[in-house]
């Protein structure tokens, strides 16, 4: 049995007609639902206290553990509105997998996947309104939990919170879907073995955000790194995946181990063998890119993810050096072939063979 998570209505929610403003332009992370849904874990007690309330600031003692250790995890997922006018997520099940695998990698407390649903449903049916019509919007939802207990020893936290909160969103990018270009970090790594490169935590991100201003100084929108111990093999960007196709036909993408296992990226692994791609998940060094892109080998390099879905990879620029992707973004590309193929699944105008859906609303 999951927990109960009733709802404790906002007295002051969103006027309808701030909500369809919001609902018409609402850029990404910026705007927030009426709710938000939460559960405290204590190591006497277990899960309890789970309810749905008015969203808002979180009360929070200085010496609160996350803000000194870190000790925290995320994930990130989509609500969609399919033409009937019901609510549908992506594999929400899978995210709420990764979640626990998460937690055991930061010593936190598992949520069972059972109470992962219940908590996302809640807030949706709570905060359904907020769920976009139009186009490719989507409502974005982001659990997480942290350390909440006021303690500064280091050791695994004794009380922690989870919520989850929500906020409609557009495309990932400004600009929509366009190829973008990638900086390649040689001073930075992500994570090493043995790390937490596998698990969704926020210190992963933190490690990001340097390289990421780096980036942007030599005009590229994102950064991929190589892996920390021989500085050779490509891992992931920032926050995405990353995908190689070739001119023979096959589609290869980084092996796991130090990588986020991505819901999208195991959801491509699947499409692309219905595509008839033969598909390889190992090492990739940086090498096989620079060169195969020059030489044509490579004809498309992608990124996925739950808020880009899937993005072409126009340039990968470095220090002295730069290769453009033959075929990026175009309309006939692998990667176009499989971003529609799957967005048309997500938002319910094709046929979900593979039982990918769970209706939320």
């Amino acid at each position: 049995m999951s927990l109960p998570f009733p709802l404790q209505q906002n007295p002051n929610p969103a006027s309808p007609q701030r909500r369809a403003e919001i609902l018409a332009n609402p850029g990404f992370g910026k705007h927030f639902t009426d709710h938000m849904a939460r559960a405290v874990w204590t190591a006497d007690g277990g899960w309890a206290n789970s309810e749905v309330v008015p969203f808002g600031p979180i009360p929070m003692h200085p010496a609160a553990a996350v803000l000194h250790y870190a000790q925290e995890i995320f994930e990130g997922m989509k609500a969609y509105r399919h033409a009937d006018g019901s609510i549908w997520s992506f594999r929400p099940e899978a995210n709420g997998e990764r979640f626990a695998r998460s937690a055991r990698r930061l010593a936190l407390p598992e949520l069972p996947v059972a109470d992962f649903m219940a908590s996302t449903k809640a807030l949706v049916s709570a905060d359904a309104a907020w769920v976009p019509d139009e186009g490719e919007h989507s409502l974005y939802l982001r659990p997480f939990m942290f350390a909440s207990e006021p303690f500064l020893g280091v050791r695994p936290a004794q009380e922690i919170t989870y919520m989850v909160i929500a906020c409609p969103v557009g495309s990932y990018f400004s600009g929509g879907v366009k190829p973008v270009s990638i900086w390649l970090s040689t001073q930075y790594t992500r994570a090493a073995r043995g790390g937490t490169g596998e698990a969704k935590c926020g210190g992963n991100y933190a490690a990001s955000l340097a390289p990421m201003i780096e980036a942007a100084a030599h005009g590229c929108e994102q950064v991929c790194f190589l892996d920390a111990a021989h500085g050779r093999y490509v891992e992931e960007l920032g926050g995405m995946n990353l995908y190689f196709v070739t001119s023979d036909g096959r589609i290869i993408t980084p092996e796991l181990g130090t990588i986020l296992e991505g819901v999208t990226r195991g959801s491509i692994l699947i499409l692309a063998k219905e595509l008839g791609l033969e598909v390889e998940e190992r090492p990739v060094e940086i090498t096989e890119w620079q060169q195969g892109a020059a030489d044509g080998t490579i004809t498309e390099v992608f990124a996925c993810g739950t808020g880009a879905v899937v993005t072409p990879v126009g340039r990968l620029v470095w220090d002295g050096g730069e290769v453009t992707a033959e075929k990026a973004g175009t309309e006939d590309s692998v990667t176009m072939r499989i971003r529609r193929q799957l967005v048309d699944i997500q938002y319910g105008r094709a046929a979900d063979p593979y039982g990918w859906m769970t209706r939320l609303a």
